[in-house]
C-alpha cells in the first residue's frame, strides 16, 4: 500500500475547496504550484459548509498529493477578436459547451501551448510572466502589418498588440509564433512582408510556424477557401527562401511550414535535422517526420537529444483538448493521457494471437503518411482504416479532429474478430470531440499513445 501523501496526512479530503494557502488565494495552478513548494503549507478548507484550517508539513519542492479540478481558479480570459478564419465559429451546434470557450488567456498559453494574440494582455500581466519568468509562451502573430492583422482579427487593438511581443522578448520571455495562413488574405506579398517584419522587428522569436487554415463546412465566411495545391507549394517555397536568410542572419532556421502543407503540394517532407527539435509539433509542424524516426529508430529526434524535451514534443493531441482532459499540475504539463480499451476476446480464438488482423485507425492525411512507413519496417499486411471527416467536411483531413461518429460509421461493417488500434490524439478522457465515447464504438478499439514508438510496440504485440 503506498504511503499517504503530505496532503492526506494532514486531513485534506477529496472534494474539499481550498480558500488559501498560506494566507493567500491563488488565481491558478501556476501560483498554487509556488506556494505548495513550500516546507510548509497552512490551508483553509471549505468542507460540506465548514471551514478548517489544515497544516500540511513536508520537504520543501516535495508533491503536495493534492489534485486540484482545474487548470485555472479565476475566470479564464476569453477572446474578443472575431477572426474569420477562427475554428470555433465553424463548429456546428449541441456539442460539448466547453468546445465554444475562446480563450486569449497568457496562462493558458503558459501551461498548454495555447496561441494567444495578446490583445488582452495587461501590463500587470507582463509585469507577472517576467516576476515568475512564465516562459515560453505561444503567441499568434498572422501578420506584422498592423493594418492586416487587425483586419484578420477584425479587432483594432490587433494593430498594436505585438507591442507586448516585443517587450516579452525584450525580457528574455522564449515566444513561439504562428501564422495562420489564408489564401488572399496574409499569403504572397503579405506573408513576405511578415517574415521580412519578423526579422527586423521580432528577431528573438524562437520559432514561426506557417499553417494552413481549416475550413469545415459549417463556415459561413465566404472568404474563407482552403488551399489550391499552387498556394500551398508557393507557402512552402517561401520556408525554403527564408529558412536560409534567418539561419545566415541569426543562426536557426525559425520558420517552418506544417505538414499539411508538404501533402497538399505533393512535396516531400524537409530531412529530420531541418525541425531543429521539433518544438513546433503539436503544431502540426513535423509530425510526420517525428513519427517516421520514431517508427524507424524509436527515437524521438530532438536537438541535443534532451530526454525531458522528447518527453514533451512526443505528446500531440486534439484542438480545443485543454478544456477538459488537461491535467493541472506542474508546467507545461503534457496533455494526453492513455485510454486503453479492453480488448474483445472472441470465443474459439485466443486474444493476442497473430492470427488477428490489425487495423490502424486514421485520418485521410494519417493514412497518406503511415502507408509507406508500415511497408518500411515490414507491416504491410496491417490494414489501415483512413476515415473520411464528414462531421466537419470541408478540408478537415487530420486525425486529431475526427469524431465517434464518422469513426463508428467506418467500423460498422468491419469484422469483429479484428484488432482495432486507435491514436489517443483523437480524444479527451475517452471522449471524441462529438461526445461519443470510446465504449460506444461498434468494435472493441485499443487506444494507442500518438507516437511511432507506441504504435510499433502495438503491433509487436499482436
Amino acid at each position: 500500500m503506498a504511503d499517504p501523501s503530505p496532503a492526506s496526512r494532514a486531513g485534506l479530503l477529496p472534494g474539499d475547496e481550498i480558500r488559501s494557502m498560506n494566507g493567500q488565494v491563488p488565481r491558478d495552478v501556476i501560483e498554487y504550484q509556488l506556494i505548495a513548494d513550500e516546507p510548509v503549507v497552512d490551508l483553509e478548507v471549505s468542507r460540506g459548509g465548514l471551514d478548517l484550517e489544515l497544516t500540511v508539513d513536508k520537504l520543501a519542492g516535495e508533491p503536495l498529493g493534492a489534485e486540484i479540478a482545474s487548470a485555472l481558479f479565476d475566470q479564464v480570459r476569453t477572446c474578443d477578436n472575431h477572426c474569420e478564419f477562427c475554428f470555433i465559429y465553424q463548429l456546428p451546434k449541441g456539442m460539448r459547451k466547453s468546445l465554444y470557450l475562446k480563450d486569449d488567456d497568457y496562462r493558458l498559453s503558459f501551461l498548454y501551448g495555447n496561441f494567444t494574440t495578446l490583445t488582452r494582455f495587461t501590463e500587470a500581466d507582463l509585469e507577472r510572466v517576467i516576476d515568475q519568468h512564465l516562459s515560453p509562451l505561444y503567441v499568434s502573430i498572422h501578420a506584422t502589418d498592423p493594418d492586416v492583422r487587425a483586419r484578420m482579427l477584425r479587432n483594432r487593438r490587433g494593430a498594436l498588440s505585438l507591442r507586448w511581443l516585443r517587450l516579452l522578448l525584450d525580457n528574455g520571455i522564449e515566444v513561439h509564433g504562428q501564422v495562420v495562413v489564408c489564401p488572399g488574405v496574409n499569403d504572397g506579398a503579405v506573408l513576405q512582408d511578415t517574415l521580412v517584419g519578423i526579422l527586423d522587428r521580432f528577431p528573438e522569436l524562437a520559432t514561426a510556424a506557417l499553417v494552413p487554415l481549416g475550413v469545415s463546412r459549417y463556415t459561413t465566411e465566404e472568404a474563407m477557401r482552403p488551399h489550391t495545391k499552387e498556394e500551398a507549394a508557393a507557402v512552402v517555397d517561401a520556408v525554403e527562401e527564408w529558412q536560409p536568410i534567418f539561419l545566415r542572419a541569426l543562426g536557426r532556421r525559425l520558420v517552418y511550414a506544417a505538414d499539411e502543407y508538404y501533402l497538399l503540394s505533393g512535396r516531400p517532407f524537409p530531412p529530420v535535422e531541418e525541425y531543429d527539435g521539433f518544438v513546433q509539433q503539436e503544431n502540426g509542424v513535423g509530425m510526420a517526420r517525428c513519427f517516421e524516426a520514431e517508427l524507424l529508430g524509436g527515437e524521438t529526434p530532438t536537438s541535443g537529444g534532451d530526454a525531458a524535451a522528447r518527453d514533451t514534443y512526443s505528446h500531440t493531441t486534439g484542438f480545443f483538448h485543454w478544456v477538459e482532459g488537461a491535467p493541472a499540475e506542474g508546467y507545461r504539463a503534457p496533455r494526453t493521457s492513455t485510454v486503453v480499451a479492453p480488448v474483445r476476446v472472441v470465443p474459439g480464438r485466443r486474444s493476442g494471437t497473430a492470427s488477428r488482423s490489425s487495423t490502424v485507425i486514421t485520418g485521410e492525411y494519417g493514412a497518406r503518411v503511415l502507408e509507406p512507413l508500415l511497408k518500411a519496417i515490414g507491416h504491410s499486411d496491417v490494414e489501415l482504416l483512413a476515415v473520411r471527416n464528414r462531421f466537419f467536411g470541408g478540408n478537415i483531413a487530420v486525425t486529431g479532429l475526427l469524431t465517434g461518429a464518422d469513426v463508428a460509421t467506418a467500423l460498422a461493417d468491419r469484422p469483429a474478430e479484428g484488432r482495432y488500434l486507435l491514436p489517443d490524439v483523437c480524444l479527451s478522457r475517452g471522449m471524441f470531440l462529438d461526445g461519443v465515447k470510446v465504449s460506444e464504438l461498434p468494435r472493441t478499439v485499443e487506444v494507442v499513445p500518438t507516437d511511432g514508438r507506441s504504435l510499433l510496440r502495438a503491433l509487436r504485440q499482436r
